[in-house]
């Protein structure tokens, strides 16, 4: 088998491509993972977790990824940093090309996950890494003692709200609707600290700020009422987008572009198998992940089977 050649290549290193990287080894498989930048995902910037079972006090994200990093090397999956340009998944051998060389599979396990959603708003491109981010972790310190807005009403929006309030003086929570979507323990935390007011039925209509954000006009839904809340940080959270730009037409995703898969992780292209956040799923946490993830493995090695 040449160096480029492999049983199965992985695309992203986050839970679910670490993990289908454990199992694939573990199958005795030549495997490949591929992440654009770190090992880890979006969980590499996740506060801390504390739904994953097995750990009843709790962790770090970035914790939690180092554990499966080396518990994948261990096995001795072989982990390279490429961006993933087009797959070439129409013949037997997948080809899938890198920005500085193409590798060959029998199979593609695609663990890309996805991406923050942006408000397509004024004022927010101009202002990102201004004052406007998506990341708690990465820049609450920043914002110690200071106002600032969040926005969303997910898990996702709550966690990450609650983790700025170890930094900001106030957070505005805005949320378009009149209660969260988050889980109850989440809302519960939240409506319940001091330090959060929330915004309820509004949307951000434009960030402002001429070098930094000075302040977020936010539009009353039902009653159409607008009014500015003065903020120095304007942290967003609402939904994400599937990190799939490299697929071609032959693998189906639905209309928000997240991959389609049956309950064997196979996608519409022979061969081809998704994991984790980037398939159409109900649920993007890192334990479905894992679980999609091992799934996928299992069948790419029956599917390779059925190849000879």
């Amino acid at each position: 088998m040449d160096k480029n050649d492999y049983d199965v290549v992985i695309i992203g290193g986050g839970p679910a491509g670490l993990t289908a990287g454990i199992y694939a080894k573990r199958a005795g498989l030549s495997a490949l993972l591929i992440e654009k930048h770190t090992p880890g995902g979006q969980i590499m910037i996740t506060d801390w977790i504390e739904n994953y079972p097995g750990f009843p006090e709790g962790l770090a994200g970035y914790d939690l990824t180092m554990k499966m990093e080396q518990q994948a090397k261990n096995f001795g999956l072989e982990i390279i940093q490429g961006d993933v340009k087009s797959l070439e998944t129409d013949s037997k051998i997948k080809k899938i090309n890198l920005s500085d060389k193409s590798v060959n599979s029998k199979t593609v396990i695609i663990a890309s996950g996805c991406s923050p959603k942006k408000l397509g708003i004024p004022g927010e491109n101009t202002l990102y890494g201004k004052g406007v981010s998506t990341c708690a972790t990465c820049d609450a310190m920043f914002f110690r003692n200071k106002d600032v807005i969040a926005i969303g009403g997910g898990d996702t929006a709550v966690q990450e709200t609650l983790f700025l309030t170890k930094f900001a003086r106030k957070v505005y929570l805005v949320h378009r609707r009149d209660k969260l979507r988050a889980t109850k323990i989440l809302q519960d935390r939240i409506l319940s600290n001091e330090k959060v007011e929330m915004v309820w039925d509004s949307t951000a209509t434009e960030i402002l700020g001429s070098k930094s954000v000075e302040a977020v006009s936010v539009k009353n839904v039902k009653t159409g009422e607008i009014k500015k809340i003065e903020a120095e940080g304007c942290f967003i959270w609402v939904g994400t987008l599937p990190n799939t730009e490299f697929l071609n037409a032959q693998i189906k995703v639905d209309e928000s572009g997240f991959i389609i898969t049956n309950n064997r992780m196979e996608t519409s292209a022979k061969g081809i198998f998704a994991a984790g956040d980037v398939r159409n799923t109900p649920l993007r946490q890192v334990s479905t992940a894992v679980g999609d993830a091992a799934i996928a493995a299992f069948c790419a090695d029956q599917y390779i089977e059925g190849l000879s």
